[in-house]
């Protein structure tokens, strides 16, 4: 059977470049694991070389996990990456109320730019469920 691709190898090992702190395990789904990336620098940079090697296999679990649909996992990553204090994240889904909520909050305070690390692929999920 074959799978929809909805995350990316490129952009997981883009991501795996700053992966000693967790970035591509936040990407693939992985928060508890990317938590521990953050706070522990890629388990000493050694989880961090081992991820290089399971990149692809995350790549696949992620795939299989998350629907695929009108919205981009990577379109959605780069925005909470790089814009997520402002929202626009959140507005490209079109939850306009919280993007703008967050805009005027700097990401509620950046606790809610730190629950979407923790759950934006579920919600990207979600609104492809719902646009299907």
């Amino acid at each position: 059977m074959n799978r929809p691709d909805t995350h990316s190898k490129l952009f997981g090992y883009l991501l795996w470049l700053f992966g000693f702190l967790g970035a591509h395990r936040f990407y693939y789904g992985k928060p508890i694991t990317g938590t521990i990336w953050f706070f522990t620098f890629g388990l000493l940079l050694i989880g961090w070389i081992i991820d290089l090697f399971l990149i692809p296999s995350m790549d696949a679990e992620a795939d299989y996990r998350f629907r695929e649909g009108m919205f981009s996992y990577n379109i959605a990553w780069v925005l909470l990456t790089f814009l997520g204090i402002f929202g626009v994240h959140r507005m490209y889904m079109g939850k306009w109320i919280t993007g703008i909520l967050y805009l005027l909050t700097g990401g509620l305070f950046m606790l809610g730019v730190l629950y979407d690390f923790w759950t934006l692929n579920e919600q990207v999920s979600v609104k492809n469920e719902e646009m299907a």
